[in-house]
């Protein structure tokens, strides 16, 4: 039984790609680094900030990583003129809110920047919980940012169903016990079915409820895949 939704925030809430790349890369160009756009792919797949500000500078103190991490959400914050909701899930969450079931954010994030984007698309009101990357020692792929999700809202990982778009994120999710949907453009599903996604969407528009409980109540392995043009979903081999 379904009873619970917890919601990556990065891809899955909030289009906000784009705007990190163009953040990181003005961060780093303060800091007299340049990087290529291959470069600033290593910010992606569930990594906290830590890992990245580390890869790209080395080693650094606890107080440098507070200080830098602080100014690289400055920049942040700077490029999110054009922040904007993932098209379809603004719906979803309210449908999910109306079905009365919890939700929870598991994001690799800092607990800042999470807080800040919820509240410009006006969502923090809706989350009960939310897990950032400043509570795990250790992010995404790593189970425990879904496993303290899990913990605070009270419920066993097999009532909840995670919402993901990365490799990182599905592989944590499901290593933590709790059912997956991906969403990701269609030639990119192969890579999120290989991770374990229970389910693969190119968006959350007009996904019901029923369909979660669906899912709940079909044998776990059987992946599926909702196809691009349609949202009735269709069985595919794994």
């Amino acid at each position: 039984m379904l009873k619970g939704v917890v919601f990556d925030l990065d891809g899955v809430i909030v289009d906000s790609h784009p705007l990190h790349k163009q953040a990181w890369r003005a961060f780093l160009a303060y800091l007299g680094k340049e990087v290529s756009e291959a470069d600033l792919d290593f910010i992606f797949e569930g990594r906290k900030r830590r890992e990245i500000l580390i890869h790209f500078l080395g080693d650094l103190s606890d107080s440098d990583i507070q200080l830098y991490g602080t100014k690289k959400d400055e920049f942040f914050r700077q490029a999110s003129a054009d922040l904007k909701p993932i098209s379809g899930t603004l719906e979803f969450i309210k449908s999910v809110r109306q079905a009365g079931l919890s939700m929870a954010v598991a994001t690799s994030a800092s607990q800042q920047r999470t807080l800040w984007t919820l509240e410009q698309l006006e969502l923090a009101e809706s989350f009960s919980v939310v897990v950032s990357g400043d509570d795990v020692a250790l992010g995404k792929p790593n189970p425990a940012t879904y496993r303290i999700a899990s913990q605070r809202l009270s419920l066993h990982p097999k009532f909840l169903l995670a919402v993901e778009d990365s490799v990182s994120g599905v592989r944590s999710a499901i290593s933590a016990g709790l059912r997956c949907i991906a969403i990701v453009p269609r030639e990119n599903a192969s890579s999120l079915m290989e991770a374990g996604a229970d389910r693969i969407v190119p968006t959350l528009m007009n996904l019901s409820i029923q369909d979660l409980e669906e899912m709940f109540s079909s044998t776990r392995g059987a992946g599926q895949r909702v196809k691009s043009q349609h949202v009735k979903s269709v069985p595919i081999s794994r």
